[in-house]
């Protein structure tokens, strides 16, 4: 018995096992109602896991409620965490603190990330190797990276301090890039993109592929240099891919919690105390669940706020 015969017994006997009401009435759907009865279930799981929680966020952060204290009375502090939060030194700092780390992250990673994905994208003999050499630090857990990069940065030890003693003849045990004030913000920027400047390249690889050769021929027929292709055809038609990978790592970088944590805890001080260190030290440090709901939806309206202006300007790109 072919296959085809075979589709067509088992349709037959589905066909003869509906009922005939049923089958009417599906024979009168859209098919965007069958679509709707599919992905509804979907759709609706989705809502519970994601609205419910920042709706109950929101509620929690105009109240004095205390994790630690569930059967304690709960009481209504209007817009007080919210003034706080706004006049918090504190606060401040941590955000000026993740501003600094985000944006020289988005920097060095678009930069080494977009070079990278240019040279690759010249298929040199080998490139495949070498694209999967450079994509292996994206595959670790953010855990494994802060423990490896903890060890790395030892002073006595550490493979980090032996390699800058090499190149600049600095005593190794003279600085420490974990434990010194000026060193530890940039510590913590080496090792994200280390780990996530192969995520930009492949971003930026995926753009550089999706320009047609034949633009490329036209210009050299034209006897437009490699320079004016790179700055006339590679670039801007690569921009919109490249904005696409400032706006993922933005976003990631702005919540950025476990690396950090486990490299520095936001010491020495409060140097590299990112914005989710501080409100995971407010909620489950201090207790201050109402306050740190109110931090919380603070920090989702500047990222969503700043995300939505970003996309309207990538928008704009991608519409020239």
């Amino acid at each position: 018995m072919s296959d085809s015969s075979l589709r067509t017994t088992v349709a037959d006997r589905v066909a003869e096992a509906t009922p005939v009401h049923l089958s009417q009435r599906l024979r009168n759907m859209s098919d965007r109602t069958i679509a709707w009865i599919f992905i509804g279930p979907t759709i609706l799981l989705l809502l519970a896991i994601n609205i419910f929680p920042l709706i109950w966020t929101i509620y929690l952060s105009f109240t004095d409620y205390r994790s630690n204290r569930p059967n304690a009375e709960i009481k209504g502090v209007g817009l007080r965490h919210y003034e706080r939060i706004l006049t918090d030194n504190d606060i401040w700092l941590a955000m000026q603190v993740t501003a600094h780390f985000v944006f020289w992250t988005i920097v060095l990673e678009t930069a080494i990330g977009f070079a990278l994905a240019y040279l690759l994208d010249r298929r040199f003999r080998g490139h495949g190797f070498w694209t999967t050499v450079i994509l292996i630090p994206m595959m670790l857990s953010p855990a494994v990276v802060g423990n490896f990069w903890k060890f790395l940065y030892e002073p006595q030890i550490g493979l980090f301090n032996y390699i800058v003693s090499f190149v600049t003849g600095v005593d190794r045990s003279s600085f420490q890039m974990l434990g010194q004030v000026s060193l530890a913000p940039w510590s913590i920027i080496i090792v994200d993109v280390w780990m996530w400047t192969p995520y930009v390249m492949l971003i930026c690889l995926a753009g550089l592929r999706s320009i047609p050769e034949y633009i490329y021929e036209a210009a050299e027929v034209d006897r437009a240099s490699k320079w004016r292709q790179f700055w006339s055809i590679t670039l801007p038609m690569a921009l919109p891919f490249i904005m696409l990978a400032v706006l993922f790592r933005g976003i990631e970088n702005f919540k950025m919690f476990d690396m950090v944590n486990l490299l520095t805890g936001g010491g020495p001080g409060s140097v590299t105390e990112l914005a989710s260190i501080t409100l995971k030290r407010e909620a489950f440090e201090s207790w201050k669940t109402g306050y740190s709901s109110a931090f919380a939806i603070i920090l989702f309206v500047t990222v969503f706020g700043l995300a939505n202006i970003y996309v309207k300007a990538l928008n704009k790109v991608k519409q020239r």
